[in-house]
C-alpha cells in the first residue's frame, strides 16, 4: 500500500498465547499509523487480556454462544467496509466470521499454511515463509501492507488491585519461581511428581519461593493438589485464585516461570520474565516464549525421531507430536539445571 489503510480489522479470536503475540502488532500498527482506526474480532476469555487497550475496538465473539455471536458480529459489521480485514487465522469458525466482514482487501495466509480452505475467503496472500514463528508470521500481515517497523511491547494495562495481589505472595529477598503446569493441550503437559521435584529442588538449592499458578478448571485444580502432595517443602498454590490480570502481575514480579507450551509462556514474554518452556510435543522455534527460546528444555527433535522415525528438520512446519508419554522425554535434571544456570546469570544481574 503506499499510504497507511483509514481502518483495519483484526481477525484473531484465539487462544491466549496467539493473542499475545498478537499484541505487539497492534502496538506497532498504533504507532507507526496512529491514524489507522483499529477494530479487532477476538474471543470471549482472550478479551479479558487486552479488551483495556486504548483507541482500538474490540468485537467479542463468544465460542459458547455460536449462532447468537455470529448474528450479532453480522450486525455490527453490517454498515462498516474497512479498507484491511487481516485473517490471522485458520479455522471453519474464522473462515465463516471472514465471509461476514466487509473488506476491501482481506489479507490472510499463503497456501502452505491454509486449512479448512482458508484461501477461498481471502484475496490476497502473505508471502510464504519456512520456519517461521507465529509472532513473526503475525508481523508479516503488516510487512505485505507497507508497514516494515517492528515494536516489541506489550502494553498491558494492571490495576494496584492486581499489583497488590501479587506483593502478597513475592519475596524481594529470594528467587521468585512460578510453576504453571497445565496447558490446554493435556499431551503437552509434564508430569506433576516431575513438577514436585523442580519445586522442592528449587526451595532447598536455590532459595526459591515457589508460586503454583494457574486457572480454575479441574485438570488445574488437580495438577495443583498432586504437585503439593508430592512435594516435600511447601509452595504456594494460587491456582484458581487469580484472574488474567492478578496473573500478569505476578509475572512482573516474578522472575521466571516453567510452564509447558501454554498460554502463561507468552504472557510471561509480554512481562519480560524469563520462562523455562518444556516442549517435547511441540517445537519451540514455531510456537515457544518468544524471547526465551534459548532457555527452553527442546525435546521436540528427540520426539519426532521416537514418534515418525523422523528428525524435526523432515516434518511439517508445525507438526504436533501430541502423544502419550512424549513428554517424559524432558528430566527433572534438564529443567533442575536449566533453573540454576539461569539462577546465576540473574544474580550476577543484580550485583
Amino acid at each position: 500500500m503506499k499510504h497507511p489503510p483509514n481502518s483495519i480489522c483484526i481477525l484473531r479470536l484465539s487462544a491466549i498465547g496467539d493473542v499475545t503475540h498478537m499484541i505487539p502488532v497492534v502496538y506497532t500498527l498504533q504507532k507507526h499509523w496512529p491514524n489507522t482506526k483499529l477494530t479487532w474480532v477476538i474471543g470471549k476469555s482472550e478479551a479479558a487480556l487486552v479488551k483495556d487497550f486504548p483507541d482500538i475496538e474490540f468485537i467479542i465473539f463468544d465460542k459458547t454462544k455460536a449462532f447468537s455471536s455470529y448474528l450479532s458480529l453480522a450486525k455490527m459489521v453490517r454498515k462498516k467496509i474497512f479498507d484491511v480485514l487481516i485473517c490471522a487465522q485458520v479455522s471453519l469458525r474464522a473462515n465463516f466470521i471472514c465471509s461476514l466482514i466487509p473488506a476491501t482487501l482481506k489479507l490472510g495466509y499463503d497456501k502452505s499454511r491454509s486449512k479448512d480452505l482458508h484461501t477461498l475467503f481471502i484475496d490476497e496472500s502473505i508471502p510464504a515463509v519456512q520456519e517461521q514463528h507465529v509472532l513473526d508470521s503475525f508481523f508479516s500481515f503488516i510487512q505485505h501492507l507497507g508497514l516494515h517497523e517492528r515494536e516489541l511491547k506489550w502494553p498491558y494495562i494492571i490495576s494496584e488491585d492486581a499489583y497488590q495481589f501479587a506483593d502478597q505472595h513475592i519475596d524481594n529477598e529470594r528467587l521468585n519461581l512460578i510453576i504453571s503446569p497445565c496447558s490446554s493441550h493435556p499431551k503437552r503437559n509434564w508430569r506433576n511428581d516431575r513438577y514436585a521435584a523442580v519445586a522442592d529442588f528449587a526451595i532447598q538449592s536455590l532459595n526459591a519461593n515457589v508460586l503454583i499458578c494457574g486457572g480454575p478448571s479441574e485438570i488445574e485444580k488437580i495438577s495443583g493438589q498432586e504437585i503439593e502432595q508430592h512435594m516435600r517443602c511447601d509452595a504456594t498454590n494460587l491456582i484458581g485464585k487469580d484472574t488474567l490480570k492478578k496473573f500478569l502481575a505476578l509475572l512482573n514480579r516474578a522472575d521466571v516461570i516453567i510452564t509447558p507450551d501454554s498460554g502463561p509462556a507468552h504472557m510471561a514474554t509480554g512481562s519480560n520474565t524469563y520462562v523455562i518452556g518444556l516442549h517435547a510435543a511441540s517445537n519451540p522455534n514455531r510456537s515457544g516464549p518468544y524471547l526465551s527460546k534459548d532457555w527452553c528444555i527442546n525435546k521436540y527433535n528427540e520426539a519426532a525421531k521416537m514418534y515418525k522415525n523422523k528428525p524435526a528438520n523432515k516434518l511439517k512446519w508445525g507438526t504436533k507430536l501430541e502423544y502419550d508419554g512424549v513428554m517424559d522425554l524432558i528430566s527433572i535434571e534438564d529443567v533442575t539445571n536449566q533453573l540454576t544456570t539461569l539462577s546465576k546469570q540473574l544474580k550476577k544481574g543484580n550485583n
